[in-house]
């Protein structure tokens, strides 16, 4: 069985805020002329006009992913400042209202506006998007039945929305029920072959549905453009670190799958009804009530599961040269989700007698802190 190469590529969506008063701002012309200038086709607008989008080059391994990530954030930030913006990297604006955003221009959105409808509107959210390499068609189906298991985790890590227009939503992941309203979201099914994903596909664009599999926004998809397996369950990471750790998860955890398949084992199955209670879990507290483990009939802590995901993932990480990525694992678990981080945020000018809006001009002058951090 021929080894995938598992390359790597990292695409992020960040909210541009007016970096004095953290209010959202729509993106320059100018400001997108001068990172085009120096990114090319690694940056563009997104749907609404306050939203910026990277994608790296492939990446062979981790590190190079982490040079490429690290020098679009930096060349972004250092863009924004020259206009007053600054960048943040979160899957929700503490505050901002979505009926005060415009969308982009753009034929593309445009059409999603109007096959939406309100649905669209309410799409002031972010994500991170990891492209993991799988050139065979058969495999990534095969991977991605098996690896749906392990997305709960994922969002679990990556929870950073957990207030919305000023309110504290009480969950972890606000994104995931937003962008819950959009079709075609959510766990991906599971398929038999690669022709029975091919023919789910060709039966809505043939009756003109979707015009391709882009239109497809599962938690985990086959890419419509490239060879590769698309993980999109994460929040946007505002920590450039935690971004590379769970790029790194996400790269071993396939290759571990592989591994087992090559002595014909592989990830026992589960209904997407009891997977679909995790990923409940995960967006409503995160990593703070751990995730149930079916097979030993038990809701396990979130610092077990780690350390049990990186027992399995071990040799891979290794033959992957990610185990410094993979490891931070246990760091994020024990610092908690940026959820956590922005409620503690926001405690403290409350208790200090400030006002909810305060509060939450606080935590986005945190999350723009955190954008830099690293870079």
């Amino acid at each position: 069985m021929t080894e995938p190469d598992f390359t790597l590529g990292i695409e992020e969506e960040y909210l541009l805020v007016d970096a004095e008063t953290g209010d959202l701002a729509p993106a320059p012309d100018a400001l997108m002329k001068d990172c085009k200038a120096d990114l090319g086709d690694q940056v563009s607008p997104e749907f609404l006009r306050c939203q910026i989008e990277i994608g790296t080059p492939v990446a062979p391994d981790i590190r190079t992913a982490r040079e490429h990530l690290r020098h679009l954030r930096a060349t972004v930030a250092r863009h924004a400042a020259r206009h007053g913006l600054a960048p943040i990297s979160a899957s929700c604006h503490p505050f901002a209202d979505w009926r005060d955003q415009d969308h982009t221009d753009k034929d593309r959105y445009n059409q999603l506006s109007r096959d939406m409808g309100g649905v669209a509107r309410r799409m002031l959210i972010c994500g991170m998007h990891v492209h993991v390499g799988i050139p065979e068609q058969a495999q990534r189906i095969d991977l991605m039945n098996q690896f749906t298991y392990f997305l709960p985790h994922l969002l679990a890590l990556s929870a950073s929305s957990p207030f919305w227009q000023g309110e504290d939503t009480g969950l972890a992941s606000y994104r995931t029920t937003v962008f819950g309203d959009m079709p075609r979201t959510g766990l991906p099914p599971a398929f038999g072959s690669w022709d029975e994903y091919d023919r789910s596909v060709a039966a809505l664009t043939r009756l003109g549905v979707i015009e391709d599999s882009s239109k497809i926004w599962w938690d985990l998809r086959p890419s419509c453009k490239f060879p590769t397996l698309e993980t999109r369950i994460c929040d946007a990471c505002p920590r450039f670190e935690d971004a590379i750790t769970l790029a790194a998860l996400i790269q071993a955890t396939l290759r571990m799958l592989w591994r087992l398949s090559r002595r014909n084992l592989r990830w026992r199955h589960y209904d997407s009804f009891l997977l679909a209670e995790n990923r409940w879990r995960a967006a409503r507290y995160g990593t703070t009530e751990g995730q149930i483990d079916f097979g030993a009939d038990a809701i396990i802590p979130f610092d077990r599961v780690a350390e049990e995901w990186l027992a399995l993932i071990a040799e891979d990480a290794d033959a992957l040269d990610s185990q410094p990525a993979v490891a931070r694992l246990r760091d994020m678990v024990a610092r908690g989700s940026s959820a956590e981080a922005q409620r503690a945020v926001a405690a403290r000018p409350r208790e200090a007698g400030a006002d909810p809006a305060q509060a939450m001009r606080a935590v986005t002058r945190q999350l723009i802190e955190e954008f830099r951090h690293d870079l």
